[in-house]
């Protein structure tokens, strides 16, 4: 019998990030304009796109297997569920995101503490409020349904917003207060998906592969050749991950040297092994890179 993984995706602002990593993965999906099915190739997987804010509530429920969504999105639904893995990726960075509280910056707010009895628009309504209950303040929070950083000073007092670099932010001349929490991408899923032995471990191998995506990021590899009474003064000086894997080559003479390093190291790093004598140097791509 053919088994099948429900898979939920999330749709909006995450779409483009998460079908990419996928693709870097190896699982490559087809969305076709305004289809929340896309088609992918692997037979034993069938995916839906949702919003974010949905997914851990349908996972919880068994809607889907597992999907992807924000810690924040867990946290503001109060859904149940297994994290089975942190993927480190956003919108548009490899950075995790921040909810923050901002002011325009002619308010008199200056710390949590002066929200009291303010009014405080925001889409993770429940985050606010145990935010607000840490910091023992007592402030109306009302649910923003879209363009949060034009309300404040005339709609709201306050917002609390998601940002990855602050620039919205800055460009509609709002301040940031303070951090109310960092979330990133998490891969679910429920207990019934999690106790089946053929769904767990088809689960484990995408959050393998995901990750493996994810650490492969920004880094690439590099092979040279190098005479072997020289190789001693250089292995010291290159950056790899752990050791550089050096290979004999048909000339006892020389060995052929393998590392993985930060693509921002290269340019410095080539002139320097051809100042030190290696040849036949060449750079490669890396889409995975699992530890």
């Amino acid at each position: 019998m053919s088994r099948l993984l429900k898979l939920g995706l999330p749709k909006g602002s995450l779409q483009e990030a998460t079908l990419d990593l996928f693709a870097k993965a190896g699982f490559h999906f087809i969305v076709r304009e305004r289809s929340y099915f896309p088609s992918i190739d692997d037979d034993e997987i069938s995916a839906i796109l949702i919003r974010a804010q949905e997914m851990a509530r349908y996972v919880e429920q068994g809607a889907f297997d597992c999907g992807l969504t924000g810690k924040d999105w867990i946290i503001e639904t109060g859904a149940t569920v297994i994290e089975v893995a942190d993927l480190v990726y956003s919108k548009s960075s490899m950075r995790p995101v921040r909810w923050v509280l901002a002011v325009p910056e002619s308010s008199d707010i200056q710390s949590p503490k002066d929200l009291e009895g303010r009014r405080i628009a925001t889409e993770v309504v429940n985050i606010t409020k145990a935010y607000l209950n840490k910091h023992n303040v007592h402030a109306e929070v009302e649910y923003s349904w879209g363009a949060t950083e034009v309300k404040p000073p005339e709609l709201a007092d306050a917002i609390v917003e998601v940002t990855e670099t602050g620039s919205s932010l800055r460009a509609n001349k709002l301040r940031i207060v303070d951090t109310v929490l960092e979330s990133n991408t998490k891969l679910i899923t429920n207990e019934k998906a999690w106790n089946d032995a053929w769904k767990r471990e088809k689960i484990e191998n995408i959050a393998m592969l995901l990750q493996g995506a994810i650490n492969a990021t920004g880094k690439v590899g590099l092979k040279f050749n190098i005479l072997r009474c020289n190789l001693k003064a250089l292995v010291p000086k290159l950056p790899a991950l752990r050791n550089p894997t050096v290979s004999p080559l048909s000339s006892e003479e020389w060995v052929a040297v393998e590392i993985i390093v930060e693509e921002k190291q290269i340019r410095m790093l080539i002139p320097e092994l051809k100042r030190a004598g290696a040849e036949g140097i060449f750079e490669y791509e890396i889409t995975k890179l699992i530890y």
